[in-house]
């Protein structure tokens, strides 16, 4: 994954912007159709300079920032492995080879972060994934029709529900619908607000044949809204096959210590 570039999607999940306290950074930025997501944000850009270029995935744990005062919460989203084709130096086509749970672990109270990406990229590990399932297609009929994605954290040996059990056909844009506003986001996203342009960024990373793409976080429930991560705490994201497990069936899993099923996809990361 060191050689891959990653970005985000914000907005792409009924109010998780408003849980997250994030909707009024994106006040100013208009978008293409009601329920749009809002934009694109890169959390690792390789060999970068400055605090992109920090390789900041690790799949066993969550570092905090050494400012103490920030909070900081995890992100259950889906993110697709995705090859890319350029012409004429625009992203071209993007075809999504695998998917896996991940963690979008994000500060939400740094005010000197102008950028969205500032709040993403705190530490060496704020970012984890799960097993790489193959796809057979992105698009209706294919595997994702089976599959939801739920979170829990774990805590005084009790287990919560952490972000809401959805089916990934719940996104607001999935399947071709997402992959084509991607493709013009990075063609044409622009310096503006908490967003950044992102074709300038591909051209200096040497227009990466791969990215990783998370694709936005799920809502929370009421106990994670306001539940910020300490050390000591677990986190679990799960993307599993809803024809052979259930929610509850999944919750019990972890709670037992599972870490790796057939036809599901897991990351726990104990935050330090």
């Amino acid at each position: 994954m060191k050689d891959i570039m990653g970005f985000g999607v914000a907005g792409n999940f009924a109010n998780h912007l408003e849980q997250a306290g994030e909707s009024g950074d994106f006040a100013d930025v208009a978008s293409d159709e009601e329920g749009a997501p809002k934009g694109i944000f890169p959390f690792y850009i390789p060999q970068n300079s400055d605090y992109l270029g920090r390789f900041c995935i690790d799949r066993q744990r969550i570092m905090l920032p050494q400012d103490k005062s920030l909070h900081v919460q995890a992100e259950p989203e889906i993110a697709l492995l995705c090859n890319v084709e350029y012409e004429n130096g625009l992203v071209k086509t993007l075809q999504p080879t695998h998917f896996m749970a991940f963690d979008d672990t994000s500060v939400r109270n740094d005010s000197n972060a102008s950028k969205i990406s500032q709040k993403k990229n705190f530490s060496h590990a704020s970012k984890g994934y799960g097993k790489q399932i193959e796809l057979d297609k992105f698009e209706k009929g294919g595997i994702c029709d089976d599959f939801s994605l739920t979170s829990f954290l774990l805590f005084d040996g009790e287990i919560h529900q952490y972000g809401d059990n959805a089916k990934l056909v719940n996104y607001s844009f999935f399947y071709q619908k997402l992959m084509k506003w991607i493709i013009k986001k990075f063609n044409t996203q622009e310096d503006f607000a908490v967003l950044e342009n992102l074709r300038e960024l591909i051209a200096k990373a040497g227009f990466p044949r791969q990215f990783l793409i998370a694709i936005g976080a799920t809502s929370y429930t009421h106990f994670a809204e306001t539940r910020f991560l300490r050390p000591g705490d677990e986190v679990c994201i799960v993307a599993y096959n809803h024809k052979i497990y259930d929610n509850k069936k999944i919750k019990e899993l972890i709670s037992a210590g599972v870490t790796g099923l057939k036809h599901a996809s897991i990351v726990r990361q104990m935050v330090e």
